[in-house]
């Protein structure tokens, strides 16, 4: 169903490699899915597909593009758990939403859409938050996102609604971390929190041995009926 494509960047000194699927009939919607620390592997690109199965256009950026192009890891391999540890340690999540400003900015002129929601995993989870405090994105959902509870000075600008889900038992972002976005979200009118008891990072992977069928389905049905509500 989708294909890789290339999305210039702001500055057009360089081409972002994204995955896009489209539907099978014209939408005035768009999502923009952020990978985990695997890059566009074949869960990701499933998360695609399944968003243009319902009607939506899908795009998943290669957020390592200018050090690690093309890279595609799977995190029930040790050795290649640790190669995107190193990656993740390279990343510049500034560069990375001015890489979203302009995968927005693409969709709604390439791909005549009047919204586009963001989906975002791990250190995607992170991007979410960063987009619906720094970008116009119209909507945004977090997955088990990591270092969010260090960017909280940031919420005042978030003006579009954002979603997070929060494994409880997430062990790398532990509960001072998930007290403080509590603390610090809890009360935001764009912000909903959902905790999910007893689960840890990555339950809503497509595939692999950290997935937990009905935490995952519980979150991508909330995931859902959010965009449904704000990309409507």
């Amino acid at each position: 169903m989708g294909e890789m494509t290339t999305v210039v960047t702001l500055d057009h000194t360089g081409e972002i490699p994204v995955y896009i699927a489209t539907p099978a009939e014209q939408t005035e919607a768009a999502i923009i899915v952020i990978p985990e620390i695997f890059g566009v592997n074949e869960g990701i690109r499933k998360k695609c597909d399944d968003w243009a199965a319902l009607g939506y256009v899908a795009l998943a950026p290669d957020i390592f593009w200018r050090f690690a192009p093309g890279v595609q890891l799977n995190p029930d391999v040790p050795e290649q758990l640790q190669e995107a540890f190193g990656y993740a340690g390279q990343f510049d999540a500034d560069l990375a939403v001015q890489d979203i400003e302009a995968a927005i900015r693409w969709l709604k002129h390439e791909q005549a859409v009047d919204k586009v929601g963001l989906v975002g995993f791990c250190m995607g989870g992170r991007m979410a938050y960063m987009a619906a405090a720094r970008t116009d994105i119209d909507a945004s959902v977090g997955y088990y996102g990591v270092m969010i509870d260090q960017m909280l000075g940031e919420s005042h600008a978030i003006a579009n609604p954002l979603m997070l889900h929060v494994p409880t038992a997430d062990h790398f972002v532990g509960p001072d971390a998930q007290k403080a976005i509590h603390d610090g979200l809890g009360h935001h009118p764009k912000v909903t929190l959902h905790d999910y008891e007893g689960l840890d990072h990555g339950f809503a992977a497509e595939m692999g041995q950290r997935r937990d069928e009905a935490g995952a389905q519980l979150a991508d049905e909330r995931t859902r009926a959010f965009f449904a509500t704000h990309l409507a």
